[in-house]
């Protein structure tokens, strides 16, 4: 579980972050979104520890990570997977080499261990017989698992996905928002996901927060999103037309 108590940040004089107060669930997909702007990116960040807060407090299962010395925080990043904006994958590394390289750089394991850890990795996510390719040899949703597999080598206990669905396909993205959050079942973690595609709000929303201007505008879940008089939702929410025929029709 990770909890925000009234978050602030600003960069100069623009306020970002106000007064942002919230818990994300362990085993649930938790899903961030908002307009561009909204100062969803700034707060998966600061919750990672990329951006320091203003004022407020981030609990990392009760340990304030806002108050813990840096190498504190480096000791709970061991305990965290990050999936970037269109995968971050070393181009130079091969596909085995980009799963390795967490457990090269932070795990205790003997090199058949991290192997054999790597392996596993890239099985959960159904990448078999790709270990030797580059990631420029492999389509985009592949890298995608790859990247996937790599944030889940080390076992977190919480895994941070920033648009995982970019520059896929409609398909391949409901594959990758599945494999998200069969993951997060099945390891019981604290799963956080910041995104602006509406598909991912409703096929895996368990707990959705909406940003506006940088305030907590709205949270609930993807069955609770269509129903709210929230103005500001529902303009987010129903700005395609997809979303506008299936209000139509409920």
């Amino acid at each position: 579980m990770i909890r925000l108590e009234n978050i602030n940040k600003s960069f100069a004089e623009q306020k970002v972050l106000h007064d942002i107060s919230l818990t994300f669930e362990s085993g649930k997909t938790n899903l961030i979104i908002g307009q561009s702007g909204s100062g969803k990116t700034v707060l998966l960040k600061s919750i990672v520890g990329l951006h320091g807060v203003d004022s407020g407090t981030i609990l990392y299962n009760d340990r304030n990570f806002t108050a813990m010395t840096m190498k504190q925080k480096k000791e709970v990043r061991k305990e965290i997977g990050m999936v970037f904006q269109g995968g971050a994958l070393f181009d130079s590394m091969t596909v085995e080499q980009n799963v390795l390289f967490p457990l090269n750089m932070f795990s205790n394991l003997n090199e058949k261990e991290k192997l054999n850890r790597a392996n596993f990795c890239l099985e959960r996510v159904n990448i078999k017989d790709f270990n030797q390719l580059f990631p420029s040899e492999i389509s985009g949703g592949m890298q995608k698992r790859v990247a996937i597999a790599r944030a889940i080598a080390l076992n977190p206990k919480y895994l941070f996905c920033d648009e995982p669905n970019s520059g896929l396909d409609p398909v391949t993205a409901i594959l990758i928002d599945n494999l998200i959050q069969e993951i997060t079942k099945e390891y019981n973690i604290t799963t956080i996901i910041n995104t602006h595609d509406m598909n991912s709000v409703m096929e895996i929303g368990e707990k959705i927060v909406f940003i506006n201007k940088g305030q907590k505008a709205w949270e609930g879940s993807h069955e609770e999103i269509f129903d709210t008089g929230n103005k500001a939702v529902n303009d987010f929410v129903f700005a395609s037309e997809l979303f506008k025929k299936i209000k139509k029709i409920s």
